[in-house]
């Protein structure tokens, strides 16, 4: 009786350990490998940006990348696509769509043997270059909304850049666009970041300022004008009739965060032909703390 029951008790401890095997070697599979990220978190991650929630991580290479590394027999493959509408020789006739022969080069929707186009592509303006055709390519009808062109487009930008280069190859032959660099692998962008003003250290900061202008409320105009209010004043205007010169009355709006910012960085720059002779604050923050001391000037 012991022995059947150390039997029973035995087949009954192999088979639990077998489930308990199998259900752990399950769980593997099903879950090696298997997960993905959502299209789109239900909410955004702070520091990921877009990129990376899409599984970019680096930035898109740009379109001249793929042009330099272009196959003009390639491109002749898949302008095979192209040849139930289009010729490409010298001289070839045109059909649904035009000739195609030094395209390249050449006006929109110009010439091409007098061949009818959309009113859309003749509206579009400017020439057939490495940007305009790359568009052209990637979605006809994005391009030139209303275009008489039924095809797709070409969604891999290695196939557009090879069918371009051996569309180049006749009779336009335009030099490749150079590639713009890169940012190093790894290298992110500095984050943008907002900068909290302190209007004490701006007041101190000002000093380089009260030579040309005062701040107190009803002070009188200088060299420059009374600035007791102008956070949100409009520009060139008011301030006891001070004579603002001509480019900053036309700049129009008022004087905010962001205009201020600009103003006090390169005021030339920002206004052309201003009277302001002051060269402008090149450090961010003393900007930041300057703004923050003229809104407490009421």
């Amino acid at each position: 009786m012991a022995d059947r029951f150390n039997t029973i008790a035995g087949w009954t401890l192999f088979s639990g350990i077998v489930a308990l095997g199998l259900s752990s070697i399950a769980g593997h599979y099903f879950e090696a490998g298997k997960f993905e990220k959502l299209e789109k978190p239900g909410y955004k991650i702070a520091g990921v940006s877009d990129d990376e929630e899409k599984g970019g991580g680096a930035a898109a290479a740009p379109f001249e990348s793929f042009l330099a590394t272009a196959d003009v027999a390639k491109g002749e493959a898949s302008f095979k696509k192209c040849m139930s509408c289009h010729s490409i020789d010298q001289g070839g006739a045109n059909g649904q769509g035009p000739n195609l022969y030094a395209v390249l080069g050449e006006g929109i929707a110009q010439g091409r043997g007098g061949f009818a186009f959309s009113d859309a592509l003749k509206a579009k303006g400017g020439k057939w270059d490495w940007t305009s055709l790359n568009s052209w390519l990637e979605n006809p009808s994005a391009f030139a909304s209303g275009t008489k062109m039924s095809f797709a487009g070409l969604t891999d930008p290695q196939e557009r850049a090879n069918v371009m280069v051996y569309l180049n190859s006749k009779g336009s032959n335009l030099p490749l666009p150079p590639v713009p660099a890169m940012p190093a692998a790894g290298a992110a962008a500095a984050p943008t970041v907002a900068l909290v003003g302190d209007a004490a250290k701006g007041q101190k900061s000002f000093a380089k300022c009260a030579s040309c202008h005062t701040i107190a409320p009803g002070g009188p105009n200088g060299q420059g004008p009374n600035l007791a209010g102008i956070y949100g004043d409009k520009k060139g205007e008011g301030r006891g009739g001070f004579a603002f010169s001509d480019g900053l009355k036309a700049k129009g709006g008022v004087w905010d965060d962001a205009s201020l910012d600009a103003w006090l960085t390169n005021p030339s720059g920002y206004v052309p032909g201003t009277k302001m002779s002051f060269a402008g604050l090149t450090d961010a923050q003393e900007r930041a703390n300057v703004i923050a001391y003229l809104k407490t000037a009421k």
